[in-house]
């Protein structure tokens, strides 16, 4: 079987600036893959860790295609960023032995790009569009007909000269991500056969994959400090696996090259990541609505004006986090605070029978 050829056309978005304390973990989770951690994915369903329910179901789909000789059906992931999904693409084409074009949705930005990257794709390739609910409408309804009948009817001049082109395409499997499936279309989500979601995944999933990644790039780290960077990882392994760089230069810095737990926690605490993988914006969020808005509720739109960070960020980097391990809620109103959510900020909840009634 021939490995997957990877091929990923230049973003047109811009890069994040550095990371710095406050924005450690939003850079982390928006900026494009390095080749450094392109190269701690595992190539195999052997090899990946967690997601049990996905990894199945991908298995079952990968397996009845290879039997049949049939290209995959097309499959929608969908989570938080930094769980797997482009991940899971590149298995999917190492798994069938085909190659894998990857972009991303506001890079497709008219109807000739589609047609660029589905001419270019031979039988049973790959297409993979990360945040494809960012691909604009009218680009989208040419992926409809791309996607059931593997052809592309492109409009060529305007006016009296107008014609329609009809391109005929290779059959192949559309695998696309997004952050935010509410804002799919229900006509481009019902065309994808699997539809799945990743979860953050749990702590002693986590170390695992800690451990994996400490092998691959030959880092001494005994079981505290990966179960040390596995906490304050927020069961995401993108964030571990940058969390293990900074820890090994730490530790090749200050304490002989060992990755201990006490290493690990002076390290994330000089990233201003503490022990339950809060980082400070997401302190900031907390408290601003402690204090300006009495916990809440209160709109994203409001709070992101007033940590100046976009809402888009907030809602895909920050609050699915915050909402799982339950220091916020989202209402009909807007999201409040919890009494954990205040806790974690060091301040005692305004009442918790309002708390409790919104």
């Amino acid at each position: 079987m021939s490995q997957s050829k990877i091929e990923n056309p230049k973003s047109k978005i811009a890069a994040p600036p550095a990371a710095t304390g406050l924005g450690y973990l939003t850079s982390t989770l928006v900026a494009p893959i390095s080749p450094a951690e392109a190269a701690l994915r595992p190539l195999s369903f052997a090899d990946f860790t967690g997601q049990p329910k996905t990894v199945e179901r991908l298995q079952v789909m990968v397996g009845a295609a290879k039997k049949r000789g049939d290209p995959l059906n097309h499959i929608l992931l969908s989570g938080p960023p930094g769980l797997g999904k482009t991940t899971l693409a590149f298995i999917l084409g190492h798994e069938l032995g085909k190659n894998v074009r990857v972009t991303s949705g506001p890079v497709v930005e008219k109807a000739g790009d589609l047609a660029g990257l589905l001419t270019n794709l031979e039988e049973g390739d790959i297409l993979f569009i990360d945040e494809i609910h960012r691909i604009p409408k009218t680009v989208e309804e040419y992926l409809y007909s791309a996607m059931e009948d593997f052809r592309l009817d492109i409009m060529i001049d305007q006016g009296p000269n107008a014609r329609s082109v009809r391109l005929s395409l290779p059959r192949f499997t559309l695998v696309g991500a997004t952050t935010r499936s509410g804002l799919l279309t229900a006509p481009l989500r019902s065309r994808f056969t699997l539809q799945t979601r990743l979860d953050y995944y749990d702590h002693a999933t986590l170390e695992g994959i800690v451990r994996r990644s400490c092998g691959l790039l030959k880092v001494a780290l005994d079981d505290e400090g990966a179960r040390e960077i596995a906490t304050r990882s927020r069961g995401t392994p993108r964030i571990a696996n940058n969390l293990i760089n900074f820890c090994r230069d730490y530790a090749q810095e200050r304490a002989q090259g060992r990755i201990t737990r006490a290493t690990a926690a002076a390290a994330l605490e000089l990233l201003e990541i503490d022990a339950r993988g809060l980082d400070e914006m997401d302190k900031r969020m907390l408290r601003i609505m402690a204090e300006n808005y009495k916990g809440g509720p209160v709109g994203m739109s409001t709070i992101a004006v007033a940590v100046g960070e976009e809402a888009e960020t907030l809602e895909e980097v920050h609050e699915p986090f915050l909402i799982q391990e339950g220091y916020l809620q989202r209402t009909p109103q807007g999201r409040a605070l919890t009494a954990k959510g205040y806790a974690a900020i060091g301040l005692k909840a305004l009442g918790s029978e309002q708390g409790a009634l919104l």
